[in-house]
């Protein structure tokens, strides 16, 4: 019963998320249904104005081709099941940081100006990660270097030649009492 009520959860979230895929084109050019002249609108009950742009139509479409790349960034980023996923923050942070500036500003004049700043930071962080994960995989994969398998075999030398020490000193020590006999 449980695994029944978690695979239907599951059908349903997935649906929702195909369905928000196969929207954005709408939700994406649902500025061109705004008039350009309008300075407020009122959408469900919510008004939107023109937050230092010159007009409703102008913040709708900056709005939307910054948010909608970002949500379809962050779905492949959760969705996304190869080694290189990490490498898609980058381009979410781009895209947070162009709206959350975007969103910000009085004047529309000043967008889109310094996010490169914040984006070189989160690259900074990103890019060693990928790329320390890529070596991983490529000296595991490709190479076929295991870290993890030299490293047992690194203990199972340490311990052979332990023993065979241990070996001399008693070879040593059974001469020595022969010796003495």
């Amino acid at each position: 019963m449980f695994e029944r009520k978690k695979i239907k959860r599951k059908l349903i979230v997935e649906g929702l998320i195909a369905l928000f895929i196969a929207v954005t084109p709408l939700l994406f050019y649902y500025y061109k249904y705004i008039s350009p002249d309008a300075q407020s609108i009122n959408l469900l009950g919510i008004t939107f104005e023109n937050n230092g742009f010159s007009s409703v139509h102008y913040a709708f479409y900056y709005y939307s081709s910054k948010l909608i790349p970002l949500l379809l960034l962050v779905i492949w980023f959760v969705t996304c099941k190869h080694w290189w996923y990490h490498a898609i923050l980058i381009p979410i942070a781009m895209f947070a940081f162009q709206f959350y500036q975007g969103s910000l500003v009085e004047d529309s004049t000043k967008i889109d100006e310094n996010e490169i700043l914040y984006v070189i930071a989160v690259t900074m962080v990103i890019v060693p990660i990928v790329y320390f994960i890529r070596v991983k995989l490529v000296d595991k994969y490709v190479h076929g270097i295991d870290l993890k398998a030299m490293d047992t075999e690194l203990k199972l030398h340490k311990e052979k030649e332990a023993i065979r020490k241990e070996l001399e000193k008693l070879e040593r020590r059974r001469e020595a009492l022969s010796k003495k006999s």
